[in-house]
This record gives C-alpha cells, sequence and structure tokens, in this order.
C-alpha cells in the first residue's frame, strides 16, 4: 500500500516528538491513501507556512492493519458518534480522562484509520460542545465527505513499519 503526506517539506526522516498534539486522532504522523488529498493538504500547508508543495510517499505492508504487534483503531470510512466523541476529545486540551478509549492523547493506538474532521464537522463539533445541538442531532448531521480518510501513526514502532519511496516536488 501507498500512503501520502503532503507538506512543503520533504521529511527525510519522521519525528513524532515535532508532530503537533491536539489533532483528529492524537499526536502523530498523519497520512492517507488518497493521493489527491494529499496533493491539497501540500497546497493548503504551502499557503499557510510558504515554500513549495511536496508529496512523500510511504510504502506500507497492505495487511499492516491486521498485525498483532500494534494497537490500531480503525473507524472505517464512515463518520460515527464513536468516531465523534473520539476526535472531540483527542482536539479537547482540557480533557482529563486520557486513559479513555475514546481518546489517544496518551498513544495508546500506536495506529488510527478514519474520515478527517473537515471544517464543517469542526463546526458541528463545536455546536455539540456548546450545546446549541444534541448528540442525535450531531449523529444527523455528520456526513461522509470523499478524499477524507486518514491514517495516524502515534509511536516509533509504528513509524518503523513505514517506507519513504519517492519525494515529488511541486
Amino acid at each position: 500500500m501507498i500512503l501520502y503526506h503532503g507538506s512543503n517539506t520533504d521529511i527525510k526522516e519522521i519525528n513524532l516528538n515535532i508532530c503537533k498534539p491536539f489533532r483528529d486522532f492524537g499526536k502523530g504522523f498523519y497520512l492517507t491513501d488518497i493521493r489527491t488529498q494529499a496533493e491539497n493538504m501540500a497546497k493548503r500547508t504551502t499557503r499557510i507556512k510558504g515554500g513549495s508543495p511536496v508529496l512523500n510517499l510511504y510504502e506500507i505492508d497492505d495487511a499492516f492493519m491486521k498485525t498483532s504487534a500494534l494497537t490500531v483503531k480503525d473507524f472505517f470510512a464512515v463518520p460515527t458518534e464513536e468516531w465523534a466523541l473520539f476526535v472531540m476529545n483527542n482536539r479537547n486540551r482540557y480533557f482529563s480522562d486520557v486513559k479513555s478509549q475514546l481518546c489517544n492523547q496518551d498513544c495508546k493506538y500506536d495506529v488510527v484509520h478514519g474520515p478527517v474532521a473537515d471544517d464543517a464537522m469542526a463546526v458541528l463539533f463545536q455546536q455539540y460542545e456548546q450545546e446549541f445541538i444534541d448528540l442525535e442531532m450531531l449523529k444527523k448531521r455528520m456526513t461522509y465527505k470523499e478524499l477524507s480518510m486518514q491514517y495516524s501513526f502515534h509511536t516509533e514502532k509504528a513509524v518503523a513499519l513505514l517506507k519513504k519511496t519517492r519525494t515529488i516536488y511541486g
């Protein structure tokens, strides 16, 4: 399987220490198997931080999600109540129950896979957290968006499975 990381940098070595916390699935290195999604992320990163778009390509064994050597959380392709709570808890700087299965701030999962919480989802989460909508309404308004899948790698053990194959500039 080929996974893509869109950036403004050729990533020579993955360094989990510089990954930002409070992301959808916790602090980690994020990739996608959808090339156009990674290309769009590279363009977005370039608009924000400058530089030029860079696509970093990694190869990983197709069966890595099923290995007993990793602790994997797979939300598959559809936003669910569990996925929404997981994302909200990971994004929340004040969430304190880090041992919860609905959180990965402690990197209990080596790899997490599922939909990206885009800007529309972020608005829904904010409405839920501010109690403008309830959990039922949140679930009704969540929709799957094409080009929205991500894999996040949270531990050195998981990152070690990624083999950099190519860098595409431009």
